[in-house]
């Protein structure tokens, strides 16, 4: 697929196989996903592409789908987000209605009760303690409202909190609640199976990966030779359908040759260095199957998460880009020294282009822990909304996404937030970029049709939104939940 624009043949991301169910009646859906079990054969993924294709696969669009379509802040301390949020959310619900909002009012006001005696100017433990009992009577992080299990998971953290285990580096200090558990202590088959089901349900992953795609699409689409440097690679989906719109383009010179060096976390951690080698076979085996010149290597960081430059094998010619996805919901937090590392080391290489993945946060200079704890508390409360919107019949394929995935956030989000005592970060990645002399590059208008047809396809409450001119926001009604930026190099004039 590609896009003319001013007589000039821009290529986009072929959503060839995607496919969604997201406008369909309860009726029409072919799987019961109320009978829906987490319990997924992913054995012959780890060992060949044929499986890793169709995961693929559900990153794409069914052209289908886009026959016919075109392309023509929120105060964090504000309790009055939170209650309109739950009005919008329970307005459907009939005449249980007011009962569900009078819960979910009081549960907001126990938990930052909860939060206050931990942090406020009077603070009582014991108080504290108390008020976490109560509401572990009141919510499971596996049944009730939205709101019930959110608290859950909110009421975890302060527990943990409480009991002294909010350490950054060790994950298991954040696991002293019932239910809370790290997303590396889940088997590898929910891990896989809460990651397949966030792409369906929700276009959190694809946005990011999408929009930064179509971006270095654009950037080097008349390079011989690509080399991309990934913060975090995770499973490498985004990387697949960027080979598939590499190999698909009709016009133009031949698909470049893909180089994509990955980070692999240092010191001991073996299980990254091993996560990393394994998704480089599959891209190796994707790659091949489809005809892309393709190479993959690692990089490994110093134990102290340091990237170091000098170690990245760079060949004269090879267009360099730099890939930085942050804070979606299925990746693992790296700390802000790490980022640093890794984006100042990129400014010394001069790369052609920096995509950047962030989380939208609110005022980061007001309200302490407790406007930190608000902010957070609105902002998982519109992702959980937005998913009962879009799949209000899977209560168990959402359950697992919570349990795996945003449970872990939580606990790890308050965690530093309460160590910082709500001032962990000054400004967005994003400001940071500008201030150490990176260029912003204009989103292109291919690049806004591709996230309107993107959004076309989930409810109708995401939105899009353009900041700065080279930054897309997905949002959830009132709410920004993630951006995507553009930059280069100040030798670089795209």
């Amino acid at each position: 697929m590609a896009m003319v624009v001013d007589d000039t043949i821009i290529p986009e991301l072929d959503f060839s196989s995607y496919t969604t169910t997201t406008t369909t009646s309860e009726d029409d859906y072919v799987c019961t996903w109320n009978d829906w079990s987490p319990v997924v054969d992913w054995e012959e993924l780890s060992g060949g592409y044929d499986n890793f294709h169709d995961l693929i696969e559900s990153m794409m669009d069914d052209n289908a789908e886009l026959q016919g379509l075109s392309c023509n802040s929120v105060s964090s301390t504000d309790m009055m987000v939170i209650e309109e949020h739950m009005e919008m959310n329970s307005s459907s619900s009939g005449s249980d209605g007011g009962i569900d909002d009078f819960k979910g009012l009081r549960l907001v006001h126990l938990l930052m009760a909860a939060a206050e005696a931990l942090t406020g100017v009077n603070k009582s433990r014991e108080l504290a303690r108390v008020i976490l009992v109560r509401l572990k009577e009141l919510v499971s992080p596996t049944d009730g409202s939205n709101m019930e299990r959110l608290a859950a998971h909110f009421t975890d953290a302060l527990q943990g909190l409480l009991d002294g285990a909010c350490g950054l580096h060790n994950k298991h200090t954040l696991t002293n609640g019932p239910h809370h558990h790290h997303r590396d202590d889940h088997h590898p088959t929910d891990v896989l199976a809460a990651f397949q089901l966030l792409q369906d349900m929700s276009p959190y992953v694809k946005f990011g990966h999408f929009t930064a795609n179509q971006a270095i699409l654009e950037a080097v689409a008349h390079d011989r030779r690509v080399h991309i440097v990934d913060h975090d690679i995770m499973e490498g989906i985004q990387w697949a359908s960027l080979m598939q719109a590499l190999v698909s383009r009709k016009d133009g010179p031949p698909a470049p040759h893909l180089r994509i060096t990955a980070i692999s976390r240092g010191g001991s951690c073996r299980r990254s260095i091993g996560t990393v080698q394994e998704t480089g076979r599959r891209l190796v085996a994707f790659a091949a199957s489809i005809g892309q010149p393709f190479s993959f290597h690692q990089c490994r960081l110093d134990s102290d998460e340091t990237f170091r430059p000098s170690v990245l094998k760079l060949v004269k010619g090879e267009a360099l880009v730099f890939n930085c996805m942050l804070h979606l919901p299925h990746f693992n937090y790296r700390t802000p020294e790490s980022v640093t590392s890794f984006l100042s080391g990129a400014k010394t290489l001069n790369p052609r282009l920096v995509t950047l993945v962030e989380e939208e946060v609110g005022p980061r200079s007001e309200g302490g822990f407790m406007g930190r704890f608000m902010d957070s508390l609105h902002h998982y409360s519109a992702m959980y909304d937005s998913l009962e919107a879009g799949f209000p019949m899977q209560g168990r394929a959402r359950a697992l996404v919570e349990r795996v995935f945003f449970g872990p956030r939580i606990a790890g989000s308050l965690a530093r937030i309460y160590r910082a005592r709500g001032e962990e970060e000054s400004c967005s990645w994003g400001e940071w970029l500008s201030a150490v002399g990176f260029h912003p590059i204009k989103i292109s208008f291919a690049n806004h049709c591709q996230a309107k047809l993107l959004l076309g396809l989930f409810n109708d409450g995401y939105m899009g939104e353009e900041l700065a001119n080279n930054r897309l926001v997905l949002g959830w009604k009132s709410r920004r939940l993630l951006s995507v930026s553009v930059w280069t190099s100040s030798d670089f004039d795209l």
